[in-house]
């Protein structure tokens, strides 16, 4: 007879994989299946006989790579594109480097009310993102707006952010004030994560708090920044509640203004749902594309300067 200690659990090895099974099946029914039937839908599309009326006038064919050439080849989706690049290009340093300021500020031995800045930075990250662009849309309404009422007053030029090149200050605002609070609670996190001793060593080797900041600090939250640059480039290039939410308050912004809104053009306005869906694919890949080359880049140039 066995003893206890020899006997073999095989209940203990399963309990593993048993509390997998919810997480994999919501992630293969919300997330995976989901995906997999976009990309399906994309590779097909609707042909329409005759006058297409009556059954069997419109069939869903295979379309291969048709949907995608459309894709490559529309100009409003590449326009889409190019909008949301300029507007990254606003959005992605400002917003880090505001994180990194505040989170440096907050990290200092002298700062004051520490808890209660934390929150209030953070505060704006926990309101809806359609909440803060209806906020920020009606303070830019001339008509509404506390701040055009000032301007009036002192008589002041009163700028039209919702045209032309203004349009990218105010939705690049909005995710900027929204954003920054997020990404300084993560810099933040890994500043209060360096050991003490690293500081005192530093101070006993004549070093300011200013060079502290520039020579310990950021080097070593080098990761962190990693990651938030890593996620502000996602969430730039899926921009769709500002600019939505803002385009009932003024001309100059399209229905297609960024490449998502064309694809909620397509599927629910215009009813191509394959088209859309290659678009998003499309929009997925680039995604996928930009976020793998900036990794690889980081973890080589990690890689080299470890080396040395």
């Amino acid at each position: 007879m066995k003893s206890p200690a020899r006997r073999t659990s095989y209940g203990v090895k399963g309990a593993p994989y048993a509390f997998l099974v919810p997480a994999s099946l919501l992630f293969l029914l919300f997330f995976a299946l989901p995906i997999g039937y976009a990309v399906w839908l994309s590779f097909r599309k609707v042909q329409v006989s005759g006058l297409g009326l009556g059954a069997g006038a419109r069939e869903e064919v295979w379309a291969g790579l048709e949907n995608y050439t459309d894709a490559l080849s529309d100009s409003e989706l590449l326009n889409g594109a190019l909008r949301v690049l300029g507007y990254g290009c606003i959005v992605v340093p400002v917003m880090l480097g505001l994180a990194l300021l505040f989170a440096l500020m907050l990290d200092s031995e002298k700062v004051r009310l520490a808890p209660f800045t934390r929150l209030a930075i953070f505060l704006p990250y926990a309101i809806p993102g359609v909440v803060a662009a209806l906020l920020w849309g009606f303070l830019y309404l001339p008509d509404v707006s506390p701040f055009y009422f000032v301007l009036d007053t002192f008589g002041l030029p009163q700028p039209d952010l919702l045209d032309g090149g203004p349009l990218y200050l105010a939705l690049s605002n909005i995710a900027v004030w929204g954003g920054t609070g997020f990404n300084m609670i993560v810099i933040y996190t890994a500043l209060r994560a360096i050991p003490a001793e690293v500081y005192e060593a530093a101070k006993l080797d004549g070093a300011t708090p200013l060079q502290i900041a520039l020579r310990i600090k950021i080097p070593m939250v080098a990761p962190s920044l990693v990651l938030t640059f890593f996620f502000s480039i996602i969430a730039t290039l899926q921009v769709f509640s500002e600019p939505t939410v803002l385009k009932p308050l003024t001309n100059s912004v399209s229905t297609t203004w960024s490449p998502l809104m064309k694809v909620y053009q397509d599927a629910f306005g215009n009813g191509d749902i394959h088209a859309a869906a290659a678009q998003a694919t499309l929009i997925a890949l680039a995604t996928l594309v930009l976020s793998f080359g900036f990794l690889r880049a980081t973890n080589r140039r990690d890689k080299q300067e470890a080396a040395r």
